[in-house]
């Protein structure tokens, strides 16, 4: 999980780590490969790049999904292709979904949409900009579990941006703390302390457990 202030980095961050920025400074390496010297085309067929928002346009939450494809077709499309796009959709429960536009959905189904369509890649990695941001409650706690279960059962990795302390904590492993461009803390979940959170977001706050989950509360 990356965490921090707004402004503080999280987004330019991913961009770099997708190769959509090129980092002012150093290298990024994947596989032992300098990304600079990688195509966009390789790159997209080992990491997953889910955005902060998708646009709604006038286009099939299939033809959206499909278009997560085009880092493996040529000239056309194969019918291995429409096979893993259906596969994608049923595992995700899209299949309602699965002829309606983009600008009729819901931002919860839009985002789930978006998501479909990062995992059709086959990514090895997946990078999430804050996808449960614009959501509700309810809409956040299914898109998380959603992901927990598909990153668990494909071995995936994934690195999230998230401006939810208690739902990062809930789902996270490790934790990246930014602050003004700068990474602060590299953190396991039972290192983060009020004073941690306290050096991020200036605020005082405690820590509680509810069931087993670990809780920000504020300390006033």
């Amino acid at each position: 999980m990356i965490l921090g202030p707004n402004g503080s980095g999280k987004t330019t961050l991913l961009r770099c780590l997708n190769g959509i920025n090129r980092p002012q400074k150093g290298t990024i390496h994947l596989e032992k490969k300098n990304m600079l010297h990688m195509t966009g085309r390789d790159i997209a067929r080992r990491i997953g790049y889910v955005p902060q928002s998708c646009e709604k346009v006038r286009l099939t939450a299939f033809d959206a999904i499909l278009l997560g494809r085009r880092p493996y077709v040529g000239w056309r499309l194969a019918e291995s292709d429409i096979k893993k796009v259906d596969a994608i959709i049923h595992t995700l429960g899209l299949d309602d979904l699965a002829l309606r536009y983009l600008d009729e959905m819901s931002g919860g189904e839009l985002q789930k949409v978006t998501i479909a369509r990062a995992l059709v890649q086959e990514p090895q990695i997946l990078l999430l900009d804050e996808p449960i941001s614009s959501l509700d409650v309810r809409n956040q706690i299914e898109i998380m579990e959603t992901l927990k279960h598909i990153i668990q059962g494909h071995g995936l990795s994934a690195v999230m941006s998230i401006h939810d302390l208690t739902m990062a904590l809930r789902y996270g492993d490790r934790f990246i703390f930014m602050k003004k461009g700068e990474i602060r803390y590299v953190l396991g979940k039972k290192e983060i302390s009020p004073s941690v959170i306290a050096d991020i977001y200036d605020i005082d706050v405690d820590i509680e457990f509810i069931h087993g989950t670990p809780v920000i509360i504020p300390a006033w």
